[in-house]
């Protein structure tokens, strides 16, 4: 048997390479140590415009598409699947997994991440049993548009749709709509005015007869947007949602206003947040009593930009400090 000796110059390259290889491997693994937030995907489906988790549970998620339905990942995000092509609507605007039963989950239809009425719309609320593998339409077929849907932590059967509507012109399908019965029955709670839909909606975690919603007065056409005006505002509530009182003054903006949005901090029932479109106003405002006093702690235009799409608000359920704002 012969052998065949490797020329020294091929020896020296393969070492190379190994080295290589190995440096950017170490590299990739210490520029992964830092990623914060990360791409997983669907790497089809169009926009995000919802997510939604099992709490305390890392490996599934749902993704909801502006008009490619709902996704689901059992595995952390590295793969996902489509669970709603079955449905007659295709555009999700809200999804919502209840906490006391993760097996429910909620879809709202409509995309309410929207700058024309080109964007795709709904056909009402969507819910399913059995972790996404069939759905049931449960009303609110004019909706038009849903943006925010919230469950009752310890009751699945009472759940809040943010409704913006179709928003083309003057309409009664919106506001903030309530269920207590498990989506059988919805009964609208907050009305805001035929021209202003819900564009924001928050619940406090410490305790669920509190919620505050952001309306906004809109109107929508091929070739644009009318944001803004007196019936834009926000509403709070102490009962479960049944009676809902105006904030106004005491450190709020003065009317006309766009676009809404508010989030209760998870850690601080006092701490409340809202990110509102204005003209030479200021961009967030910080309530740090409940609701009762509020003062301008952010003028930053980039923060309310391109407001149609975007005016969204979350805050850090590991500390009342942490605030998110989505923006291009």
């Amino acid at each position: 048997m012969h052998t065949r000796k490797l020329a020294p110059w091929l020896i020296a390259f393969a070492a190379w390479l190994g080295l290589a290889a190995a440096a950017m491997a170490a590299a990739d693994a210490e520029q992964e140590s830092d990623f914060k937030l990360r791409f997983v995907g669907p790497k089809v489906g169009n926009r995000i415009a919802s997510v939604a988790a099992i709490a305390g549970d890392p490996s599934v998620y749902y993704a909801g598409a502006a008009s490619g339905g709902v996704w689901k990942s059992s595995d952390g995000g590295n793969r996902w699947v489509p669970v709603f092509d079955k449905q007659t609507a295709a555009a999700i605007g809200a999804l919502a997994v209840a906490t006391s039963q993760p097996s429910t989950v909620w879809a709202g239809t409509g995309e309410a991440w929207v700058i024309r009425d080109s964007d795709v719309m709904g056909n009402g609320i969507y819910k399913s049993t059995d972790a996404g593998r069939t759905w049931t339409n449960l009303g609110l077929a004019q909706s038009g548009r849903i943006g925010r849907i919230i469950v009752h932590p310890s009751d699945p059967d009472i759940v809040f749709a943010c409704v913006l509507g179709r928003a083309t012109g003057p309409q009664q399908e919106r506001g903030v709509y309530r269920t207590t019965d498990g989506g059988q029955h919805w009964a609208r709670v907050l009305f805001g005015g035929e021209n202003a839909g819900c564009s924001g909606l928050s619940m406090d975690a410490h305790d669920p007869h509190t919620l505050i919603a952001g309306i906004w007065q809109v109107e929508l056409h091929t070739w644009g947007e009318y944001s803004g005006g007196p019936q834009s505002g926000i509403y709070i509530s102490h009962d479960g949602g049944t009676k809902w009182t105006r904030l106004e003054g005491h450190g709020l903006p003065n009317a006309p206003l766009g676009k809404i949005d508010v989030a209760i901090a998870p850690t601080n029932s006092n701490r409340i947040y809202a990110l509102i479109q204005t003209k030479d106003q200021g961009s967030v405002w910080r309530s740090d009593d409940a609701g009762e006093q509020w003062k301008l702690v952010n003028s930053q235009r980039a923060l309310i930009g391109r407001a149609g799409y975007y005016i969204r608000l979350a805050v850090s359920t590991g500390g009342d400090n942490e605030v998110y704002v989505a923006n291009s």
